[in-house]
């Protein structure tokens, strides 16, 4: 993929199937996960001061994190580019919000869960909670609007599953970051062994947080937990605890703790790939892909074509994963004309081919070329063609196991499930198949 490559990227430590069968919660969660295997397409806002700023999200308030300054800072002085991010709360008011017109477009393009950034690593939140004044609907903050309810109610209302994103690290709180003269990283600025008390503050302020979101904004099926360097070791959150206090109100509730491994990373996320067939993992997982270069909005960049988008799922899909596509809303609170575009052609072909990519599963043991893909449900193998890559006639024995191809009994279009030309080695692809760059078909096998 051409995105830029940026620092923030924390690959997870590998996490066995195994994880998850000594836990209480493997009763169900099994079946749950199942249920998100079938989704396959979902979203992720970048919503916050970041945005009003029009950079990298809030990376550039970390000094270690150099990458994110580059090639220009958003102010030469990092005491300077601080003070003025934290007053950017008095200029955030998204006037031009409407929460039921974002989720009414995202529906409609396919999209069957969401999920919101409630608070990035900057600590602004997006919710109106009781533990802190850093938040869009603050004594300081023109809004007074709780944006973040809005948001879930409006995914829901139009039908999608709702997920909370949640940075485990705060740079705002002082538990997190002392206030003090030391240079700060996205770690915590303190040896929290050394100042056990000023950390376990911090322990019960993130608990707080996690248990308001889960009490007062619906029905959450997904809590995405991020800042994968926080939550163990020196940094420990007591995840146990955090994911008890979780589903005390969520009971069926998918937590992705990401990139740490272990008991809460139900599901993991390869971020900004597609991984290779090697790299698959054993794990459900999901790839989280920006529209553009950045999560949030930036000024200026470059947004994804709707066929990069197409392609981009379908291989996805293809390898048994589910697709995260970012998607960063202005600071008025509109989303971009481009994303717009990009997002209504990936919809439309959704509405022709989405049968075979909801509730399907990659074939096993099998790795085609990128030149096609297949996924599978039941007794049907859904064929999806890079037009421009692939001959107008193709092998069935190449494009199917071998022992499937004397299974075939039929090959349909999905626009109208009419029969396309075929015989017992080719199919033809249809002349008049032109309107996008994937090309889908069924290929029905005989149910023995």
């Amino acid at each position: 993929m051409s995105d830029l490559v940026r620092g923030d990227i924390v690959e997870g430590k590998e996490t066995k199937e195994l994880d998850m069968s000594q836990f209480p919660e493997s009763k169900w969660l099994p079946q749950k996960l199942e249920w998100f295997q079938d989704q396959k397409l979902g979203f992720l806002i970048h919503w916050g001061l970041y945005s009003q700023a029009g950079i990298v999200e809030s990376w550039q308030l970390s000094e270690k994190d150099e990458w994110a300054r580059e090639p220009k800072a958003w102010r030469e002085s990092i005491e300077q580019l601080k003070l003025d991010y934290w007053n950017l709360i008095e200029e955030f008011n998204p006037t031009e919000f409407n929460a039921d017109e974002w989720m009414a477009l995202l529906s409609d393009c396919g999209f069957k869960y969401g999920i919101v950034t409630s608070k990035h690593h900057d600590g602004f939140n997006l919710f109106n909670t009781l533990y802190s004044e850093f938040k869009v609907c603050g004594k300081q903050s023109p809004c007074k609007v709780d944006l973040y309810r809005e948001i879930m109610t409006a995914i829901r209302r139009h039908h999608m599953a709702a997920g909370v994103y949640y940075s485990k690290a705060d740079w705002y709180s002082p538990y997190y970051w002392l206030d003090d003269d030391e240079v700060k990283g996205r770690h915590a600025s303190y040896d929290t062994a050394q100042y056990p008390d000023i950390w376990q503050r911090y322990v019960d302020f993130v608990h707080r947080q996690i248990e308001e979101l889960m009490t007062h904004y619906g029905k959450i099926d997904l809590l995405w937990l991020d800042a994968g360097w926080c939550g163990e070791g020196k940094e420990d959150l007591q995840m146990d605890r955090l994911a008890d206090i979780a589903r005390k109100n969520q009971p069926e509730l998918i937590m992705v703790n990401r990139a740490m491994g272990g008991r809460h990373e139900n599901y993991v996320t390869p971020e900004r790939k597609i991984p290779d067939y090697h790299q698959i993992p054993t794990k459900p997982w999901e790839s989280n892909v920006p529209i553009g270069n950045d999560w949030g909005y930036v000024p200026e960049d470059t947004i994804k074509s709707g066929d990069e988008l197409i392609r981009t799922m379908v291989e996805i899909v293809s390898k048994g994963g589910n697709v995260l596509f970012g998607v960063g809303p202005t600071p008025e609170g509109t989303l971009l004309a481009e994303e717009v575009q990009s997002l209504k052609r990936l919809g439309d072909w959704m509405k022709i081919y989405g049968e075979g990519i909801y509730g399907t599963r990659a074939l096993k043991h099998y790795q085609p070329k990128d030149l096609y893909f297949l996924t599978q449900k039941d007794h049907v193998i859904n064929l999806f063609i890079d037009k421009a890559r692939c001959n107008q006639k193709m092998a069935l024995d190449v494009l199917l196991p071998s022992e499937l191809v004397s299974l075939v009994q039929d090959v349909q279009s999905f626009s109208d499930g009419k029969t396309i030309e075929w015989d017992a080695h080719h199919i033809t692809i249809p002349d008049d198949e032109k309107q996008f760059p994937i090309y889908g078909c069924k290929i029905i096998l005989n149910k023995k």
